[in-house]
């Protein structure tokens, strides 16, 4: 990374930098040897690496170092409650963990501080890219040392439209808009809908989302200018309400597209 210090950067912004970045350095060496990678089959049926597992290990200890009262939640640990609870860091070691077993360079690290349960900081690193999306409550979302703003398209037929599931959407759906995609990894598509890249997310199953694949990404869409909303479009800070993201002005036929999803 060669970001010496970001734009109005804090001290926990710094802490949350150098732990992801750190982390990164075993997950890039592991992804140039996908022939040693070691996978097991979770209880949910998703899978997890070695390469997960050591990435969670080294975010937990250099932040926990960093803020030792902190608490703390994982996609690969059990929570930590820590002296201090009205602040939690949450954290996704490796998002994106099918496309890294398949050698797919689309993948991601992710870490959000959340205080008196708002999400005040949050980072989504690709180190494949060198990509560090990071956002601070009030300073406005960041693409290294740029600042982003989501996309300001207004009609349909212009946008780019992201899902986390390719399986809930209608030919209908797919004629109405520009192009569909679907990534494999959750955090990056918040990411870039912060960044304008994608006009347009869907989460289909709200109810299954994971507090550490959204927070940060939360924060990167709201301080970018966007909104995250539930299903009737209506803003939400509620991570299982999670439905639509988009810029504020496509709202409602965002909201009219979500709901022929299953048309």
């Amino acid at each position: 990374m060669m970001i010496s210090k970001l734009p109005t950067q804090s001290s926990v912004m710094t802490v949350m930098a150098k732990a992801v970045i750190k982390a990164s350095k075993g997950l890039l060496r592991d992804f140039s040897e996908l022939e040693n990678l070691q996978v097991s089959i979770k209880p949910n049926h998703s899978f997890v690496t070695n390469a997960d597992l050591r990435a969670n290990k080294v975010l937990k200890e250099s932040l926990l170092q960093a803020r030792p009262t902190y608490s703390l939640i994982s996609e690969e640990s059990e929570e930590i409650v820590g002296e201090d609870s009205s602040h939690r860091w949450i954290i996704d070691p490796l998002d994106g963990t099918l496309n890294y077993m398949h050698g797919v360079p689309h993948w991601a690290i992710s870490v959000a501080l959340e205080k008196d349960g708002e999400i005040t900081a949050a980072i989504t690193y690709d180190p494949i890219k060198d990509e560090m999306f990071w956002a601070e409550k009030g300073c406005g979302a960041y693409l290294n040392d740029k600042k982003i703003r989501v996309s300001g398209r207004r009609f349909a037929a212009d946008v780019l439209m992201t899902v986390a599931s390719i399986k809930s959407v209608s030919g209908k759906v797919v004629k109405s808009v520009s192009g569909v995609r679907k990534t494999g990894c959750m955090t990056l598509d918040m990411a870039y809908v912060a960044a304008g890249r994608s006009d347009l997310l869907f989460f289909t199953d709200s109810k299954s989302n994971n507090k550490w694949d959204v927070a940060a990404g939360m924060l990167l869409i709201k301080e970018s200018g966007g909104i995250v909303a539930d299903d009737g479009g209506k803003s939400t800070g509620n991570y299982s309400d999670i439905a639509i993201m988009c810029n504020i002005d496509f709202i409602p036929d965002a909201t009219r597209i979500y709901r022929t999803l299953h048309c």
